[in-house]
């Protein structure tokens, strides 16, 4: 049986994080997967792992920024050991930052896979979660994941499923040629158009217009390890939280 995550972003409108943990794990969540503001203060932190070992969740994967795993990877290492994290996901790159031609994003991949050097040395895996740019064709026509994986080759890729259909990409064809890289699923559904607009157009898993039963079977089928709910902007965590794992266990 599949044992599912949950993105913490999804509740940090929510506080305190103690009781989203503790809500996670009576409602049957084995995993959680963090983010940066979590990992960014020693009292954050602490909260975090005291948290983990009361409730028995095991955090294996956890977006983790690029300034840290390039400038600190000591410091991804001894989070890893305090944590139980095995995989580091970078997890955006802010519009500034963001390579505008196939040369510049073939640098940014090429970039990824010097980071993920000295965290396999410890043990660490190193990922990288897209949103909807990365999925925007150039103006040549290549596409920057594509650009990215190919310069990266031992980077996994944490599919964030919705984001790519949200920019008009097929997610079969992402399976069906990167599926042995995708270590990582961000389970997250989408509105019919005009609704949910308070949460900004985003839906409970199951509850949307993503064909979840069929994903989540080719993903299976491609080597996906981890499945981790995730909505951007939900108005209430417990109900998302609660009806997404109900609906991921009946795919």
């Amino acid at each position: 049986m599949t044992a599912f995550s949950y993105q913490l972003y999804s509740s940090r409108m929510f506080p305190p994080l103690g009781d989203t943990l503790k809500m996670l794990a009576d409602l049957g969540y084995a995993q959680v997967e963090g983010y940066g503001a979590l990992l960014d203060a020693a009292d954050a932190i602490d909260a975090l792992e005291r948290g983990l070992q009361d409730t028995g969740l095991a955090m294996p994967t956890s977006h983790v920024s690029l300034d840290m795993c390039r400038d600190d990877p000591a410091r991804v290492s001894e989070l890893a050991g305090r944590l139980g994290l095995k995989t580091a996901i970078i997890p955006y790159i802010q519009p500034d930052d963001r390579p505008t031609d196939a040369t510049g994003w073939s640098a940014y991949g090429a970039e990824l896979a010097r980071v993920a050097k000295p965290l396999a040395d410890a043990g660490i895996a190193l990922g990288y979660h897209n949103h909807d740019f990365e999925y925007r064709p150039l103006a040549d026509g290549h596409m920057p994941i594509d650009l990215i994986l190919h310069a990266s080759p031992d980077t996994v890729l944490e599919y964030d499923v919705a984001w790519a259909v949200r920019a008009g990409a097929d997610p079969m064809a992402t399976i069906a040629k990167h599926g042995p890289r995708i270590l990582s699923a961000h389970l997250k559904d989408i509105a019919p158009a005009g609704e949910n607009a308070d949460e900004d157009g985003w839906a409970d898993v199951g509850h949307g217009t993503m064909d979840w039963p069929a994903l989540f079977t080719a993903l299976k089928d491609a080597g996906t390890t981890y499945f981790v709910m995730e909505h951007d902007k939900p108005s209430d965590h417990h109900r998302f939280a609660s009806r997404a794992l109900a609906a991921a266990k009946s795919f």
